[in-house]
């Protein structure tokens, strides 16, 4: 039976090439997004390569909260059921402590926990009722430790994986799966003004691996998933000193 999945932040990113990734796996696909031309754009793509594909898109800002649930439920109508929500919608500003910029670190709040929250809530009220499903989330190796400049980045992606171990824990023997993913560096615009991206991979090797991880049904992987597995963790450990340094 074919997988219907919904993808938020699908017009970049892992979010886009994951979409193109799947497609090719024969997945039906509800994509959104703030950008509906982008989106309309990827749908015209994926549907010139895969002429039998189903591909809803929808815009979607996942900070506007209330709207959350009617864009999903109309997603959902739309595909004809719903298997999957990917909650990867997110922004990172980089803004420094102390600055004068807490606004961008509470749009960052507002998007990468509280958006994919509700996206996430959602779903799962549709999974209840259906009696199976699977979230995937979509945290980062920095949720592992605070990184320099990066402090509303790294609690809400620590929030938001928090989040989904406590979802695990509520739904467990209700036939919901919970995964979290933790990628490092991705080669995608969230990140590529970084002056250092240590094991950067592409976007389409990584969409690949999450891909398989999502077919796997994992409980939660670093993408990729070797040497983060090992470093990711190693970052709890490291000295202030050293940390900022990075």
């Amino acid at each position: 039976m074919t997988q219907k999945i919904l993808i938020t932040g699908a017009s970049s990113g892992i979010g886009r090439a994951l979409a193109y990734e799947l497609a090719d796996r024969g997945y039906s696909l509800a994509l959104t997004a703030r950008r509906l031309e982008t989106l309309e754009d990827i749908r015209d793509d994926l549907k010139a390569k895969h002429p039998a594909a189903t591909v809803v898109v929808h815009s979607l800002d996942v900070a506007a909260y209330d709207s959350v649930p009617e864009v999903i439920s109309t997603c959902v109508a739309k595909l004809g059921g719903l298997d999957i929500l990917f909650a990867n919608a997110g922004i990172g500003l980089g803004e420094k402590v102390g600055k004068g910029r807490f606004s961008e670190a509470r749009q960052t709040i507002e998007t990468n926990l509280l958006g994919a929250m509700a996206s996430v809530d959602t779903a799962v009220e549709h999974f209840l009722e259906k009696g199976q499903g699977h979230i995937v989330g979509v945290a980062s190796v920095a949720a592992f430790r605070g990184l320099p400049r990066s402090s509303s980045y790294s609690a809400s992606k620590a929030g938001f994986a928090i989040y989904l171990e406590s979802l695990r824990a509520e739904v467990f023997r209700k036939n919901i799966h919970v995964t979290v993913l933790y990628p490092g560096y991705i080669d995608t615009p969230l990140n590529d003004m970084l002056p250092s991206r240590p094991f950067l991979i592409t976007v389409e090797k990584g969409a690949t691996i999450i891909a398989d991880l999502i077919e796997r049904k994992v409980k939660s992987s670093t993408v990729p998933v070797w040497p983060w597995c090992i470093l990711g963790r190693m970052l709890k450990l490291l000295p202030t000193s050293v940390v900022a340094k990075l």
